[in-house]
């Protein structure tokens, strides 16, 4: 099996599973358990992650746009809601940043068991079960305030353990606090941005430049496959959420976790 097929399947699971709520973590294990696939390393790791975070500010390039020229146009009143929105999303990034460097370590290394990401899916599998049968899903993204968005950046502290999804646990702060399930999810794609960026730069440090051409290729490839698979991942989810429910990625995730469990 080629380094080639290895990454174009690594890059394909990274794109799908960053930003749905089904734990990346636990589904970069499968190709490791179904084919003996070895680790891409670090560099990998890296090209994927910018993959991922080229994929979600491209798609979200109009409102980031918006949200930086109501920085330089204080007075403009018809940027005033985009101003709020880069705000909110600095204000939810407080908790990760605070937390972040304590879990730099293990980030790098990446050091995680089969049953510890399985025991964390299915806990929080539940809590979005729960979050989504007991949300009234009455408020929109206009409704956003600053304690709501902190309230929410909370929940992703929950990410750094392996298993826990980031998106996930996101969308479940969200929906606990009455957002309904589109805009809650358009607000945790939109923490991606600062959530991976900061990601990448605690990966930098482990950065092995020594590289030749043929690892050179191989990073390009998961760089453009994970972005392509990334882009279409946020198109659809968006698209489609409020007509999909949550229903079948906890079902899934249920079905992950056991299986994990039972290896």
């Amino acid at each position: 099996m080629t380094d080639y097929f290895i990454a174009i399947v690594m890059s394909v699971i990274q794109g799908l599973t960053e930003f749905l709520p089904i734990s990346s973590s636990a589904h970069l294990l499968i190709p490791s358990l179904l084919f003996g696939i070895t680790d891409l390393g670090l560099n990998f790791d890296i090209a994927v992650h910018f993959g991922t975070l080229t994929a979600v500010v491209f798609y979200f390039r109009d409102d980031i746009v918006k949200i930086f020229n109501s920085f330089y146009n204080i007075k403009d009143v018809n940027l005033a809601s985009y101003r709020k929105l880069g705000l909110f999303v600095l204000i939810a990034s407080i908790p990760a940043i605070i937390i972040g460097p304590f879990f730099s370590d293990a980030l790098i290394n990446r050091q995680v068991t089969i049953h510890s990401i399985a025991i964390s899916n299915l806990i929080f599998a539940n809590l979005l079960l729960a979050a989504y049968l007991l949300s009234k899903q009455k408020l929109s993204m206009q409704q956003l305030t600053y304690l709501s968005a902190f309230l929410i950046g909370c929940f992703q502290i929950f990410a750094f353990f392996p298993g826990a999804s980031r998106s996930g646990v996101l969308i479940t702060g969200a929906l606990i606090l009455g957002f309904n399930l589109k805009d809650g999810s358009k607000f945790a794609f939109l923490l991606a941005i600062p959530a991976i960026s900061g990601a990448l730069i605690f990966m930098v440090l482990g950065f092995d430049q020594n590289v030749n051409l043929n690892e050179i290729l191989i990073l390009t490839l998961g760089f453009l496959t994970s972005a392509l698979v990334a882009f279409f991942t946020i198109e659809f989810f968006l698209r489609f959420v409020n007509k999909i429910g949550m229903y079948p990625f906890i079902f899934y995730r249920f079905v992950l976790g056991l299986i994990l469990i039972m290896l």
